[in-house]
């Protein structure tokens, strides 16, 4: 079996991406979600290229050391291969192979550390253009996720290696007073796994409890752990100053001054907005700041180019995952394959209803 058409920054020279005819798809980013929808270009017999600012599913090289999905294997499948696994939930490093695989077996062209900066010409006439060169196509997926802009604090020395939005292993953090902001899964794992391996948790959540969507074999855990006096938690709480060894908090009691040598931000991520507009991309005046997209040929505000995943939630972010996101490719493909004409207003925010 050859090995997957995976095209580095440094080989690119050699192989310009601006040769050759243009391709019929081409998605910007090489995410689970992007690959399939360049599964699913092929299967319609079209041509497809993948290009991504950094390395192969990107997102979940970022996941926490031997993660488990809360998904089984047969929902984060993609192109119909299946995916094995030791246990009943794949593991971070489960899904990065996997995935690798996929590129493998399909033959997929996947060019990586090329960066897109924006897409000129028209539908059917496009020329994506990447810090490397020019990649001529006739239609544009965008599948970047929400993985690349945290959600800060807003505050002074929120820098690291004292604040961190992107939790990967506990070692970093035993015997060190860590603080841990946010109270979603992301964040109870972290306190939990910190707390086991030697450090002194505190949680600190600006709401008055535990969110409702931490799954129920993370919440009692922690929970028990606040009881019995292991973690520390301050709830209907911020962090309102980072200073050198400590933090201070407005509590319901009060400013509050904690010690703290690390924290640990789990306070979100959110879509590259400047990328959207860099590309046309309009989104809605709402409160997700949804990007416009016909949803159902999943075709934005300027023709020719869809959204795919998670991006299409905006501010949404738990609104699309793998699991429901993969099923966005067969509906870009397909319409994609049938060279339909976009049934979008001139003003580019309004589609048409049907007559």
């Amino acid at each position: 079996m050859p090995p997957p058409r995976i095209v580095y920054s440094e080989a690119v020279d050699e192989n310009p991406p601006n040769d050759g005819p243009a391709v019929d798809l081409l998605v910007v980013g090489a995410g689970p979600v992007g690959l399939a929808c360049a599964i699913a270009a092929r299967r319609e017999g079209l041509t497809a290229r993948v290009v991504d600012k950094g390395t192969l599913v990107s997102s979940i090289v970022g996941y926490p050391a031997r993660m488990e999905f809360f998904s089984t294997p047969d929902l984060i499948e993609i192109g119909g291969h299946p995916f094995p696994t030791a246990g009943y939930k794949p593991t971070r490093e489960e899904a990065i192979e996997y995935y690798a695989g996929v590129v493998r077996v399909e033959e997929l062209d996947v060019r990586l550390y090329e960066r897109v900066l924006r897409i000129d010409g028209e539908c059917d006439r496009f020329r994506v253009v990447t810090d490397r060169g020019e990649h001529p196509c006739r239609r544009v997926v965008v599948a970047t996720g929400f993985f690349d802009i945290p959600n800060r604090l807003g505050l002074d020395g929120e820098e690291p290696p004292r604040v961190v939005h992107y939790y990967r292993e506990p070692y970093p953090y035993t015997g060190q007073r860590v603080a841990v902001v946010g109270a979603k899964n992301s964040a109870v794992k972290a306190a939990l796994d910190c707390y086991r391996h030697g450090a002194e948790v505190t949680l600190i959540h600006r709401g008055p409890e535990l969110s409702d969507r931490v799954k129920y074999w993370l919440r009692p855990d922690l929970e028990n752990r606040i009881a019995e006096g292991s973690v520390r938690a301050f709830f209907r709480s911020s962090v309102t100053a980072i200073e050198p060894g400590r933090l201070r908090l407005e509590t319901p009691e009060g400013e509050v001054t904690i010690g703290n040598d690390f924290v640990l931000a789990m306070t979100g991520y959110r879509p590259d907005y400047r990328f959207l507009e860099a590309l046309g991309i309009a989104w809605a005046d709402d409160e997700a700041l949804t990007p416009i997209y016909d949803p159902t040929s999943f075709e934005t505000n300027r023709p020719g180019v869809y959204l795919a995943g998670t991006i299409c939630g905006g501010l949404r972010t738990g609104r699309w995952f793998i699991e429901n996101g993969r099923h966005h490719a067969r509906q870009i493909a397909a319409h994609v394959a049938r060279g339909e004409a976009p049934a979008i207003d001139l003003d580019g925010r309004h589609w048409k209803t049907a007559e």
